[in-house]
């Protein structure tokens, strides 16, 4: 025999598109109350990100010599995720070139959609964060749109640097009503827009829920607010659509939670004792580093297959 073909082979009426604008139904709930919140300042972020992200992608893969493939709605995902995690206020080229560092520099120059290392909105943010802290901090107060933008810190800023600010309260912050990146804020519409996605079966349980558990764990034993800790800052919409991420995560349910497992204790380590007052960005592109090597040890091993003494696969 000169070749080993692997079967039986599982097929499915999924595809890359339907699962893309599946999450972008999703994203619809968080979206609208971003809106509700900050105003037309969220939604020129959210337009330019989507924005910029198509037309790179398009670019990119003109330049590379590949099939353009927007229509399949993953440069869309990937353009609200990025504006999702930005602040209201932020200067609008600075999102667009967010928008390019995560489609030409974090996707297209690995190889495209399948291919990328890490989570590209993430890595967008992470360089903005990097090159512009000042404009990357500037938070706004929910519904200062409609008088003159008010400035003020997010719950978790509030808390880690000791600020005078008040903290929001909790159904506040289940709300939404409260200051931070666009998409991050309300709790109830995040949910929302999860549930949908676990009933689809595009995500599993095994990432979003094992990441905050962990989170709120570590939180309750060392005198935090459990609940605080997972409302106050971008844990819901991190664990739900960023750490969930296809590409960038492991692929069984014990590697998942591994890999939930690390993204917790990081994130976890990070509002305490870091310099940061959030954690959920750095401690996942951190465990996307680590997804091939928790693949490797937790795949299942491949039946009907002997090796022979020269190390060769035979059947």
């Amino acid at each position: 025999m000169n070749e080993i073909k692997w079967a039986p082979h599982i097929h499915s009426s999924e595809t890359t598109a339907k699962i893309m604008w599946s999450v972008v139904v999703a994203l619809l709930p968080a979206l609208a109350g971003s809106i509700y919140f900050f105003g037309a300042a969220a939604l020129k972020v959210v337009l330019v990100s989507i924005g910029s992200c198509t037309i790179s992608e398009t670019i990119s893969q003109i330049i590379f010599g590949k099939k353009i493939r927007v229509k399949d709605g993953s440069a869309v995902v990937t353009g609200i995720l990025l504006a999702f995690v930005l602040p209201p206020g932020i200067p609008l080229w600075m999102v667009a070139v967010g928008g390019f560092i995560a489609i030409f520099l974090a996707k297209e120059l690995f190889g495209g959609i399948g291919f990328n290392i890490f989570n590209p909105a993430l890595i967008a943010r992470a360089v903005l964060t990097v090159s512009f802290p000042l404009e990357m901090t500037q938070f706004t107060a929910p519904f200062s749109y409609r008088f003159d933008a008010v400035t003020t810190a997010t719950p978790l800023g509030i808390l880690k640097e000791g600020l005078n600010g008040q903290i929001p309260s909790m159904m506040n912050m289940f709300l939404g009503n409260r200051a931070g990146c666009i998409g991050e804020t309300s709790t109830l519409l995040l949910l929302t827009g999860s549930i949908f996605l676990l009933l689809r079966r595009i995500i599993t349980w095994h990432i979003p829920i094992t990441y905050i558990l962990t989170v709120a764990f570590l939180s309750f034993v060392s005198g935090h607010n459990p609940l605080f800790q997972i409302m106050a800052g971008g844990l819901i919409l991190g664990a739900f659509f960023m750490a969930t991420d296809y590409t960038t995560s492991p692929l069984t349910g014990k590697g998942k939670i591994i890999f939930a497992l690390g993204c917790g204790i990081i994130t976890f380590l990070i509002r305490e004792k870091g310099g940061y007052p959030e954690g959920v960005m750095f401690s996942i592109i951190f465990m996307n580093m680590f997804v091939p090597l928790i693949d490797k040890y937790t795949l299942p091993k491949k039946f009907g297959l002997l090796r022979t003494r020269h190390n060769k696969l035979s059947l």
